[in-house]
């Protein structure tokens, strides 16, 4: 099968190598067939993904973007709003008394030029966002906890303090309305914060929908974002294009957004 990666036109005209990953065109097998990332947490020994096929699945995708060699950075997303900066020369994992660790964050800034920012995910969304010149980028993992803790804010905040003043941002594939179904403390949750605008579909029962993406599109227009791309894919309809947590109940593959500067 084809190596699938699906682009943003807008931060196409800016130059920088990027993409949001398909399930399409890897060398991943069985449940994680075929461009996979990620292991479910739930999934011990012999029946994850062999770090060895995720890596080749980087190395096609890499390629494929622009970005051959560079170091993919990524870090252990906790669905919180923490972002973390990788200047030049900064360690990408944590050093630790028991050895090496990810650093738990939820978005991923740098501007360095040797390396690309990536986060995981199967129905959550992931965000590219890059500065004008094209000089600082950020990945970001945003499911309904980190729209609600402000993950795009602390992201925006973050590549502000290394120079960026104006943002271009792509919404990549994510869980669409129709299949986001939660319980009534969620409604409440977006209800609190993004008040009579909430992007929220209450139902007679308690429960309701939410749709993830105009939520996170809201939140980036009400910081200054002017140029915004949303690619308009559910996961959870495709079952051929996309992984999806929520459809196939944890035990699923994880695709990718990354990033690098130009």
């Amino acid at each position: 099968m084809t190596l699938s990666v699906l682009r943003s036109a807008l931060l196409d005209e800016i130059g920088v190598p990027h993409g949001f990953t398909t399930r399409q065109g890897g060398v991943s097998a069985g449940i994680f067939s075929s461009l996979n990332f990620g292991n479910p947490m739930e999934l011990d020994g012999a029946d994850r993904d062999p770090v060895a096929s995720i890596e080749e699945n980087f190395r096609r995708v890499l390629h494929l973007i622009g970005a051959p060699g560079r170091e993919v950075t990524q870090v252990y997303q906790i669905h919180g709003a923490a972002a973390r900066t990788f200047r030049p020369g900064a360690p990408s994992r944590d050093t630790t008394p028991d050895g090496p660790r990810d650093f738990k964050a939820d978005a991923l800034v740098t501007d360095d030029t040797s390396r690309v920012v990536a986060v995981r995910v199967a129905d959550c969304a992931p965000v590219l966002l890059a500065s004008a010149d094209g000089r600082v980028v950020a990945a970001v993992h945003a499911g309904w906890r980190g729209v609600i803790a402000g993950v795009l804010h602390d992201s925006l905040r973050a590549m502000r303090d290394l120079g960026a003043t104006t943002f271009t941002a792509a919404i990549g594939p994510c869980i669409g309305p129709e299949a986001f179904e939660v319980g009534p403390e969620v409604l409440e949750e977006f209800s609190r914060v993004f008040g009579p605008r909430a992007p929220i579909f209450p139902r007679p029962d308690g429960k309701g929908f939410v749709d993830l993406r105009e939520s996170l599109r809201m939140q980036l227009a009400d910081a200054g974002v002017n140029r915004i791309d949303a690619l308009a894919f559910c996961t959870h309809a495709d079952p051929s294009r996309f992984f999806s947590h929520r459809r196939d109940r944890g035990l699923t593959g994880r695709m990718v957004g990354l990033i690098g500067p130009r």
